[in-house]
């Protein structure tokens, strides 16, 4: 999966690519869980979800005909959780080990990391990105705006959407709710 992600985000054409990718690997981006008890809870579930969701909003803009531009369908489906690795040297996600056994936690294997301050990882992967690639302004709105109304952010983003954010958002709830389970 890293060398997949790693060959699709070269392809995007970004300049400052390499050295987004060198962070994501100093980060624990392919390493990292997807989420601390729901789907792809397991060490490489974040690599793992990005990938189903780019091949899912590939296959949605081939049937939807929407005519994406292919470097935008790579950086947003590849990227658009890149906030849930964590930031500033701190995983988003540590094991929840449980003080009566001292073991990790089956129902529930990973918690967010108390010692990194909440920020909300669609604005987190925005921030991320953009210390290394530049974004543009519709893909900096399909990433923040990924959870659709699920987020925090739901009612700026009711009657806005795009094309870009519907997909991303589409393939991001099919993968993690039909998908990954």
């Amino acid at each position: 999966m890293r060398e997949e992600i790693i060959n699709l985000l070269m392809k995007s054409g970004k300049t400052g690519i390499e050295k987004l990718i060198a962070h994501m690997d100093h980060e624990g981006f392919f390493d990292a869980p997807c989420s601390g008890d729901h789907h792809l809870a397991k060490e490489g579930g974040l690599a793992e979800h990005s990938l189903n969701v780019y091949r899912l909003m590939c296959e949605l803009d081939e049937t939807f005909k929407a005519g994406i531009n292919d470097g935008s369908l790579m950086i947003c489906g590849l990227l658009h959780d890149l906030g849930k690795m964590g930031d500033h040297h701190k995983p988003n996600y540590v094991p929840n080990i449980l003080k009566t056994t001292g073991k990790q936690s089956d129902k529930k294997p990973f918690e967010t990391n108390k010692e990194l301050l909440y920020i909300p990882h669609e604005i987190r992967s925005v921030a991320i990105a953009e210390r290394f690639i530049s974004l543009t302004e519709e893909e900096e709105f399909a990433i923040i705006y990924h959870n659709g109304m699920y987020s925090d952010l739901k009612y700026s983003y009711s009657g806005k959407e795009t094309p870009l954010s519907m997909i991303l958002h589409f393939a991001d709830m099919w993968a993690s709710r039909v998908t990954e389970v």
